[in-house]
């Protein structure tokens, strides 16, 4: 994955703050491990941003790219899309 387009003479790193490149991190990480399962990141972040809100916290880990794969093998396309 190509890191953000910026301007050529800007000189500033990707993440201005620390916390802001641990969230840059994170992101990555999930969009790579999405791809590594053999998921769409796109189609993988928009099914859990869309789940998450109503998702007890207690079963977090089901939202995981490998647990997503999973589900995703299990259920017929016609429900995902749903």
């Amino acid at each position: 994955m190509r890191p953000p387009p910026r301007a050529p003479d800007s000189g500033h790193y990707e993440a201005a703050s620390d916390s802001g490149g641990e969230r840059a991190a994170a992101m990555y990480t999930l969009i790579e491990t999405a791809k590594l399962n053999g998921l769409d990141p796109e189609a993988y972040l928009r099914d859990v941003l869309d789940r998450i809100a109503d998702h007890p916290i207690n079963r977090i880990a089901e939202l995981l790219p490998w647990n997503v794969a999973q589900q995703w093998r299990d259920q017929p396309q016609e429900r995902r899309a749903a």
